[in-house]
């Protein structure tokens, strides 16, 4: 049985007990989101080594990270050292996107070594051997599109994302209305050349209960993927966009009805202006279902610096209801990130999650920037160190730019603000 079936039968399993105690709350509160909906817990029953997660309503927002070989690197070693860094760096869940090498093995071998849960886009598998066997992308088959995916399952994977809304009627939208970018995500734009090419429907939109029965024999969570997200500002929130999630709000309620976990994919490039509508648009379409959007980006021009930008956009995106940060490197849109990328990346989306769970009232957040408060004022150096997002870079940081023994900052040193304030005010300083 899925977490949400043994949740409806009222059954607390040990995956709700353990998500339960990280998030500071009742297994019963986790229990009751699984059973609506709002919460989701990607563990396939094959992913033994997992440390379960939970992603929904209430809870604090996760960060995945990308990991995966490509034709130019195919070193499966590279990006394990990735996947290590990721989760180093405090990554929830991490996607294997592998399209180079061997793509079986790069899968089990990730699996293997990560201890958070494991997302793939079998498409992507589906498209290299469709080349591999038929010399070109386009003669894929259904029935090989869904071998991809049921082997995936049966490796462990926990989610798969599946672009199940881009349908004829959303492509024909799309053409009628036009982009600048057209269609940037991979999945999208093969899914829609076969469509357009072959003058058939999606194979996952109209085999979608054969998915779901993959997705229900190994509790594997759905992402419904965003095939028509926006790839700049000026492409953001248009009619194909809006169109395609009426339709995978549809396909959640679908999902729901068989017991099995759904989440949605968001964008994307998006203003700042237009964040915050998106998340109500989603969580009213999709029925409260757990959001996982990619940044979103708030400008087009920073490459180098996307981070950054999809940072900014991912503070919004969780303070308005986004369950699930994707992280963005500085490499994006520039080259496969490096392990150093990997790490900006998923510090950056950290961030961005942490700043909307303060205000989003998710239990010990706000606890968090309290205890680093009063060790700003008692100029307890370790204490901030290890509160820091990231203790490594500030271990670094003071370390570089201070004496040792120093009890001040060479920032201010003897003017210290808090220093002087508090010989004044009588306040304790402790150093």
């Amino acid at each position: 049985m899925t977490q949400m079936l043994q949740a409806r039968a009222g059954q607390i399993t040990p995956a709700m007990k353990e998500v339960a105690e990280k998030e500071n709350t009742t297994p019963e509160i986790i229990a009751g989101g699984i059973a609506r909906g709002t919460i989701v817990i990607p563990a396939n029953i094959n992913h033994k080594n997992l440390e379960n997660a939970g992603v929904g309503a209430g809870l604090r927002t996760k960060v995945n990270a990308n990991v995966g070989t490509s034709p130019q690197f195919p070193e499966i070693e590279k990006e394990l050292t990735k996947l290590r860094t990721a989760v180093e760096a405090g990554a929830d869940a991490v996607m294997d996107l592998s399209t180079g090498g061997d793509i079986d093995f790069c899968r089990k071998e990730i699996l293997r070594n990560c201890p958070v849960c494991v997302g793939t886009v079998p498409v992507y598998q589906a498209m290299v051997e469709s080349k591999g066997k038929y010399g070109n992308l386009i003669d894929m088959t259904a029935d090989d599109l869904f071998r991809v995916i049921e082997k995936q399952a049966e490796d462990g994977v926990d989610f798969i994302t599946v672009h199940c809304g881009v349908t004829t009627e959303v492509v024909e939208r799309l053409r009628r209305e036009g982009r600048i970018t057209d269609i940037v995500s991979r999945g999208g734009a093969f899914l829609a050349g076969w469509m357009l090419h072959h003058e058939k429907e999606n194979p996952l939109y109209e085999q979608y209960d054969r998915l779901l029965e993959v997705a229900l024999k190994y509790d594997v969570t759905l992402s419904l993927g965003d095939g028509l997200r926006p790839g700049c500002l000026a492409d953001a929130t248009d009619r194909a966009q809006v169109q395609e999630l009426i339709i995978l709000g549809e396909l959640v309620e679908r999902a729901w009805e068989q017991g099995v976990q759904v989440m949605v994919e968001g964008p994307g490039h998006v203003p700042l202006d237009q964040v915050a509508a998106n998340m109500v648009i989603q969580k009213r379409l999709c029925k409260g279902a757990p959001f996982y959007v990619l940044g979103p980006l708030v400008t087009d021009v920073a490459p180098g610096y996307d981070h950054i930008t999809s940072a900014i956009g991912g503070a919004i995106a969780a303070w308005g209801g986004a369950d699930f940060l994707c992280y963005v490197t500085p490499a994006e849109h520039l080259g496969l990130p490096t392990e150093q990328d990997v790490r900006e990346g998923v510090i950056a989306a950290r961030i961005a999650g942490h700043a909307a769970d303060i205000v989003k009232g998710v239990p010990g957040a706000r606890e968090w920037d309290e205890a680093m408060a009063k060790a700003r004022k008692n100029l307890d150096w370790e204490a901030q160190i290890n509160l820091s997002i990231d203790p490594v870079k500030a271990r670094a940081v003071r370390k570089e730019k201070n004496p040792e023994g120093m009890k001040e900052c060479t920032m201010c040193g003897e003017f210290c603000a808090m220093r002087v304030i508090g010989e004044y005010l009588g306040t304790d300083i402790r150093c």
